[in-house]
């Protein structure tokens, strides 16, 4: 069958050109993968792509060169398949032939007379790593941006011989680690170091002249004058570390990712080394999976991830922000010196924090310190950048360190007396167009600012914990904050490297509002006797990134007992404050300890005789999320229903496979029985 053409492919071409190395007799062959547009849009492969690779290939071995070598644009490898054409495949028939393509022309280079070099520039994933995988030699460039085989976070498997090559190169528990965990990680991508170290790269050259030292270490090996020795795979290991992988998965994704498991099943048939087998059973599995619902709900989440949160709806013309020169800090906790790290790692301002007393702002400070100590140590910073941020994060007890700050943030305690208070004071003392930001959970921005003089520079600005993982960033409009104050907040969260999302000034914004009354649903069905194991397992089919004692746990709760008194205030028909929550706030004991729910904890409930089963409590909580996001929709919390799974992707680590949330309730018709619509018109995250 002709593999069918990708409409609206945005084509690779594979650029091929001679050219002289020093030492050789006969010029090596380039080929330069390059879309005709710069870093920003990527080098993807569609059907056109490949088959302009395969000419390349040929006219490459007609010239009978020393080498053959591919090489990417400035900046980019490849970044794998042209995703963006998977829904427009007809049948699985056409998905197969997908794979058979990539599989047969990749496998040229593998299978080359003459040696062949991956010389890895920049950003390499998913197909663009398996690429260079199939080359015989691989340079790596220290500037790369990322590395990773990410498809299983998509609801794919790496169908390209990634499953096949990579356990063989550097063996299976490295090869588990960068096919399954990382993917499920948030995507964790690898760094160059980390590759070259693993194997991945046969050597790490400086990114000045990458290019040409690659040129000369490949003439050097074909020389023989270079020996690439690589350690020998441990396959005794194999099966071993494969049966924890899968215990692992069993225990964190109860089944709720097909691709997780179709990749471990493809990891095992690589120990036998028969290729032609186990790339055939990458082209079933890819074919089972483009037809999932798993899949369009990845695809979706993907697109939010790439383009929504780049693009955030409502923002404000970005010629409106003001410049952001110094940056104060009020408090000098531990949430507030995370974030003066952040700030001064990302904007390169002086930085400075304000307390009650000294020890605070001196624990606050060598905190900050600490921190990049562990970063030089780690090797992720030099001592420059470290002499640097040791200079430009400072600490005082007296406000007025502040009077010249650009933008000044608050991380005091969540109470709006005190918040107020901390406005108050310091609106006497910075600048009239300083802006003034809170980082609230969940009180109202509009509240805190009505006293002030200026209201219209107060923002909500609401991070989550721990803010240098999780990057998502609440910006709050209040009633009154007008839109430079919002540019800039904007502006600074780009900076920071954080996606933001603009948020109306409601009760817990979005995440908090959505988390509280998810576990309310779960601490209602304790309350009323559900054994505490039942009701914390009860949610294990949707593959969450952990269940939610352990996320009460991490939130802290007296903070979600606050947070939940906050909204009962607001919206006391759908949110209850369970005593039996105070009891544990109060209690100060852990919940969850070496993962297994505290006995004495247990003790502490007074409960109903009236225990639900582990589906009823899941069903209730799908039911309270359709209400509430609908409500939220309606009310204009947020512009979409994407920016409602934007945040729970970004904000709480909710998957890619359900696609933050609505996509999930859509599917299993919990939002037309619960709020009588779909969220997402038929076909943007689903297959109909």
């Amino acid at each position: 069958m002709k593999t069918p053409a990708a409409p609206n492919e945005v084509v690779t071409r594979a650029l091929l050109r001679q050219v002289d190395v020093p030492g050789l007799d006969r010029p090596a062959a380039l080929i330069t993968l390059d879309n005709g547009f710069d870093h920003t849009k990527p080098n993807t492969f569609g059907p056109a792509g490949l088959a302009s690779l395969d000419e390349a290939v040929t006219a490459a071995l007609a010239a009978q060169p020393a080498f053959i070598a591919v090489t990417g644009k400035p900046y980019i490898f490849c970044v794998g398949a042209d995703i963006t054409s998977l829904p427009l495949l007809a049948d699985r028939e056409q998905a197969l032939e997908i794979g058979r393509l990539g599989h047969r022309v990749f496998a040229r280079l593998k299978d080359s007379p003459v040696p062949t070099f991956a010389f890895v520039n920049g950003a390499a994933m998913g197909g663009g790593l398996e690429l260079a995988l199939h080359c015989h030699y691989r340079t790596l460039s220290g500037g790369a941006s990322a590395l990773a085989l990410p498809e299983v976070s998509l609801g794919l498997v790496p169908g390209w011989g990634g499953t096949q090559l990579l356990p063989n190169l550097i063996g299976i528990p490295a090869a588990t680690q960068v096919i399954l965990q990382n993917p499920l990680m948030q995507n964790r991508m690898l760094k160059p170091k980390q590759a070259a170290e693993m194997g991945i790269a046969d050597v790490l050259l400086e990114p000045a002249d990458f290019l040409e030292r690659s040129l000369e270490w490949a003439a050097g090996v074909v020389r023989g004058e270079v020996t690439v020795t690589r350690p020998e795979v441990d396959r005794d290991m194999w099966a071993g570390v494969l049966y924890f992988a899968r215990q692992t998965l069993d225990q964190r994704l109860h089944g709720a990712v097909p691709a997780a498991y179709q990749a471990l099943d493809l990891l095992e048939t690589a120990k036998d080394g028969d290729f032609a087998a186990g790339t055939a059973a990458e082209d079933e599995a890819l074919a089972d999976l483009v037809f999932s619902e798993e899949l369009r709900s990845g695809l979706y989440a993907f697109d939010l991830v790439q383009r929504r949160a780049k693009r955030p709806a409502g923002a404000p013309d970005k010629e409106l922000a003001r410049p952001v020169t110094k940056v104060g800090i009020v408090g000098a906790g531990l949430m507030a010196s995370q974030l003066a790290l952040l700030f001064a790692r990302r904007l390169q301002v002086p930085v400075v924090m304000t307390d009650l007393d000294q020890a605070r702002v001196d624990k606050g400070v060598g905190y900050v310190h600490t921190q990049i100590e562990k970063s030089v140590t780690k090797g992720r910073m030099d001592k420059g950048t470290a002499a640097k941020l040791y200079g430009l994060v400072s600490g005082s007890v007296d406000k007025s360190a502040l009077a010249d700050a650009d933008f000044v943030i608050e991380a005091v305690f969540e109470d709006l007396n005190v918040k107020k208070q901390v406005w108050a004071e310091l609106e006497k003392i910075v600048k009239p167009e300083t802006v003034l930001a809170t980082n609230t959970s969940s009180l109202s921005v509009t509240a805190m600012a009505a006293d002030l003089e200026h209201p219209e520079r107060v923002v909500g600005f609401h991070f989550f914990n721990p803010v240098a993982v999780l990057p998502l960033l609440e910006i709050v409009r209040g009633e009154r904050t007008d839109d430079t104050t919002l540019a800039t907040a904007f502006t600074v969260g780009k900076q920071l490297k954080k996606s933001s999302v603009l948020v109306k000034d409601a009760p817990a914004f979005v995440v908090n509002r959505l988390l509280t009354r998810f576990l309310g649903t779960v601490f209602a069905a304790v309350d009323a006797g559900t054994p505490l194991d039942v009701a914390d397992s009860a949610l294990d089919p949707l593959g969450l990134p952990m269940r939610p004692l352990a996320l009460l746990q991490l939130v802290g709760p007296a903070v979600a007992y606050h947070v939940g008194g906050t909204l009962h205030a607001a919206f006391p028909d759908r949110f209850d404050v369970s005593e039996n929550l105070r009891r544990i706030a109060d209690s100060g004991q852990p919940i969850v300890v070496d993962d297994q729910i505290n006995a004495e904890v247990a003790k502490l409930l007074v409960v109903g005789d009236q225990p639900l089963t582990a589906e009823q409590v899941r069903q209730n909580a799908l039911d309270a999320l359709a209400q509430e996001i609908r409500l939220m929709l309606d009310e204009g919390v947020v512009a979409e229903a994407q920016d409602i799974d934007l945040c729970l992707i970004l904000g709480a680590g909710w998957p890619f496979h359900l696609g933050g949330v609505t996509p999930y309730l859509d599917r299993t018709g919990t939002s037309e029985r619960v709020t009588g619509r779909r969220f997402l018109p038929r076909g943007v995250a689903s297959l109909r």
